[in-house]
């Protein structure tokens, strides 16, 4: 329809910002409010329905016409709004697919559900109803000024008409619908809202009035905050532009430096060739001149005696021999410089290809997207510490989004403050892999302030108060215990490597990488035999010295001692409880039960230490069993390859939990493969053709994830073993990397496992020997490895 356009710019404005419909772009109809509070058209009154506008959020998409062709035009009733009848064509209710029992907002996607009787049972948006009619008044046709704008209050002050009975005055409210209503919306057989609880609309006016200006200051109460954080992001911005500027100026200065400095060398050099060549041209101008008139004596000598002997006469020849006799034989034994005094080798030497490579590689923007908001603290130097001993504790950074900082180099300020006010010694160490390890030593008793400021901005709980304790009143704790090295006599080989860091936590002093590790022994050939395999997946140990192995493809398990001796083989094929059709996962209890998952036959097999069956469970269940593992509680953790999800078995087989599906989300998986329990009792899974690892708690809660694909440190292609040592440092075999990663329990990426000496092909399951080191059964070479590991 034509649509009046007002003479006033003020109503202009207000009729194009408030009084246009998103969907058909032109003044509304009918308007209708959704739950997320944008209003539209219910109907759309036009003579002659031409092209409707493109899709509002996507014009990529068919015009909405297109999507829902109109249905047959009709007259529509009389409405205040409108000058005259015309047919209409239905807005809200076109571009809601038929029979759908939902809608979804075509501006902010929210979805919602529709009324049981549709589009036309959605609240009125009043407001716009009646500023519709205040603008409606057209101005004087001869030319006047329109009439003044009234208030606010007096468009919203008048008595609501009710849209569905006209001339009817809103006076009621219905509850479960959330709107006003006129009473013949609730009388009579027809009455829409016969069933639903109805009050006076004066009743609830206050309630509601009172519940919006709560709404509304508290969300005006945001309004310091938001302006505190766009100053705060505004003058990161600044001191950003300010940066770059500074940034570009010292660029320029250290190449300008490197260039007078080049151009200094060049004139030194030149100066040196000039003065080493003078001082060469020199001694050799020096020979020449001898050797010139030593040549030039016997040539004059020579000729004055042949012209004597073949002219003169004998008088002649008699008076000059004796003079010339004297001449000839100085000549003859005259030394002359025959050999040269000097060479002629004057060169210019230079590895320019080095300095070149250095060039290019000068200088370094050194930057990270750390963000203090999201970085941690953790240790347990946070919470207590021992007086005049160095406390450590460790920061992780994260980006916006919470992942890990893989960089170091952030600006990150640590300040300790005792009891009395004077600050402690502190010390931050930036391990260059976004982790920080921060180090202070308390003087004295009493609680410390610890303040952790990144970019001048506090991080997640900053500041932290610490109790320091003097060393008679802190117990010695088990885990410490735990950790101690023991001496040869104690039946531990001494390394002589240094220790791998036992986490981001728990030393002071600085990680070194990498550790050298090295093969002690491999076990197995391709073959059917005791000691032979084909295609080996799990691999599991026991407290008892034992080493087990899942032999997939002849289907059986071999046990074998910690030395690599052969010990016991068990397994008949087939598809009957206690035989095995493809074992994969292989796993032993603190009872010394060996626990199987058998892939083919889609359960989890329990034998005894001997290899007698004792029972099965998740049948009916698990779609195919692939990793498995056994929590601190004794329950068992299985990985199901197939349906992509993680089941928690008690040992009778009841179901405890399951997690996880097919995605990519943080607790999907594609592909999950093998399972390891830390000392936390948090499960760490590998996500096969995801490229990560995930780590959830015992009742399955996503705590974190690590690792993207590709051959750099810290990334997989593909993993599959994977195991947890007892200071919480996680080992990953990267199977399509053939390699073994080492990764603190944070997920930051320590050190590889040396494997140089026999290489691994496509290595499955790994597992940790009691002895302490790293056991990998190598698939694709059909056969296990054992590594020393040092921790």
């Amino acid at each position: 329809m034509a649509r009046h356009e007002p003479a006033s710019p003020v109503v202009r404005q207000i009729d194009q910002q408030f009084l246009i419909c998103s969907i058909c772009l032109d003044r509304y109809c009918n308007p209708k409010v959704l739950p997320c509070l944008h209003t539209f058209c219910e109907r759309w009154d036009l003579p002659n329905p031409p092209e409707l506008p493109l899709h509002p959020l996507n014009p990529s998409e068919p015009p909405l016409h297109a999507l829902h062709p109109p249905p047959p035009m009709s007259v529509c009733p009389s409405l205040p709004l409108l000058s005259a009848c015309t047919p209409t064509l239905r807005c809200l209710q076109n571009y809601i697919p038929a029979q759908s029992l939902s809608l979804s907002c075509p501006v902010c996607r929210q979805t919602s559900i529709l009324p049981e009787r549709g589009v036309p049972a959605l609240p009125n948006n009043f407001f716009i109803t009646n500023l519709m009619e205040v603008l409606q008044r057209d101005p004087d046709p001869r030319g006047a000024p329109p009439a003044p704008l009234p208030p606010l209050g007096a468009a919203t002050g008048q008595p609501l008409c009710c849209p569905n009975h006209e001339g009817k005055v809103m006076e009621f409210y219905c509850e479960p619908c959330e709107t006003a209503m006129c009473r013949e919306c609730t009388e009579g057989e027809r009455r829409e809202h016969r069933d639903h609880r109805t009050v006076p609309l004066r009743d609830v006016l206050e309630q509601h009035k009172a519940a919006l200006q709560h709404q509304l200051d508290a969300v005006r109460a945001r309004l310091p905050q938001l302006a505190a954080a766009v100053g705060l992001v505004a003058e990161i911005s600044r001191q950003l532009g300010q940066r770059r500027a500074e940034a570009e100026a010292e660029i320029g200065s250290s190449f300008e430096e490197l260039e007078a400095a080049l151009r200094q060398r060049r004139e030194v050099l030149l100066r040196d060739l000039e003065a080493t060549c003078a001082a060469k041209q020199q001694v050799l101008e020096a020979q020449l001149e001898v050797l010139r008139q030593g040549q030039e004596s016997i040539l004059s000598s020579c000729a004055f005696t042949e012209q004597a002997l073949h002219h003169g006469s004998a008088t002649e020849v008699l008076l000059v021999q004796k003079q010339m006799g004297e001449r000839l034989r100085e000549l003859a034994a005259r030394p002359f410089p025959e050999h040269p005094h000097e060479n002629a080798q004057l060169e210019f030497h230079a590895e320019p290809e080095g300095l070149r490579r250095s060039i290019q590689n000068l200088g370094a923007l050194l930057t990270t997207s750390a963000t203090a908001h999201t970085t941690v603290a953790t240790g347990e130097g946070l919470r207590q510490a021992v007086v005049g001993q160095p406390c450590s504790l460790s920061v992780t950074t994260k980006d916006k989004d919470g992942a890990l900082v893989r960089s170091g180099g952030a600006r990150l300020r640590f300040a300790v403050t005792g009891p009395d006010g004077a600050a402690a010694e502190a010390e931050v160490q930036d391990n260059r892999n976004g982790t920080y390890e921060l180090v202070y030593t308390p003087r004295s008793e009493g609680d410390f302030v610890l303040s952790i400021l990144l970019y001048g901005q506090p991080v997640r709980g900053s500041p932290f108060r610490a109790r320091a304790l003097r060393p008679s009143d802190v117990p010695p704790s088990p885990e410490e215990a735990k950790r101690r090295v023991k001496s040869p006599g104690g039946g531990h080989v001494r390394q002589k490597a240094l220790r791998r860091p036992a986490s981001m936590y728990g030393s002071a002093k600085r990680k070194e990488n990498p550790i050298e590790d090295e093969l002690i022994f491999r076990v197995g050939s391709r073959g059917r035999e005791k000691g032979e395999f084909t295609n080996l997946q799990g691999i599991s140990t026991s407290s008892a010295g034992r080493i087990v192995v899942a032999d997939s493809n002849n289907q059986c398990v071999q046990v074998f001692s910690n030395e690599g001796q052969f010990r016991l083989r068990f397994g008949v094929r087939g598809r009957s409880p206690g035989q095995l059709q493809r074992p994969t996962g292989v796993s032993v209890d603190t009872n010394g039960d060996i626990i199987v998952a058998d892939y083919d036959n889609r359960w989890v097999s329990v034998f005894s230490p001997e290899g007698k069956f004792k029972t099965k469970l998740g049948a009916g269940r698990l779609m195919g069993p692939k990793g498995v593992a056994v929590d601190r509680n004794g329950h068992i953790i299985v990985v199901d390859n197939k349906a992509c999800c993680v089941f928690i078995f008690q040992p009778n087989g009841k179901l405890v939990a399951r997690f996880g599906s097919r995605g990519t989300a943080e607790r999907q998986f594609a592909g999950p493969h093998f399972v390891a329990v830390n000392n936390k009792n948090e499960i760490v899974v590998t996500d096969f053709h995801n490229h990560s690892v995930k780590v959830y708690n015992a009742e399955g809660e996503f705590l974190f994830k690590f690792g993207s694909h590709g051959e750099g440190n810290g990334q997989f292609n593909a993993p599959t073993g994977v195991a947890v040592d007892s200071n919480g440092n996680i080992i990953v075999a990267d199977w399509g990397n053939s390699r073994i990663q080492v990764f603190d329990s944070a997920g930051s990426f320590l050190s590889y496992i040396n494997t140089a000496a026999d290489p691994l092909y496509g290595p499955q399951g790994l597992a940790l020997t009691s002895d302490g080191h790293v056991v990998v059964a190598d698939s694709g070479n059909h056969c296990f490895k054992a590594y020393r590991y040092l921790q």
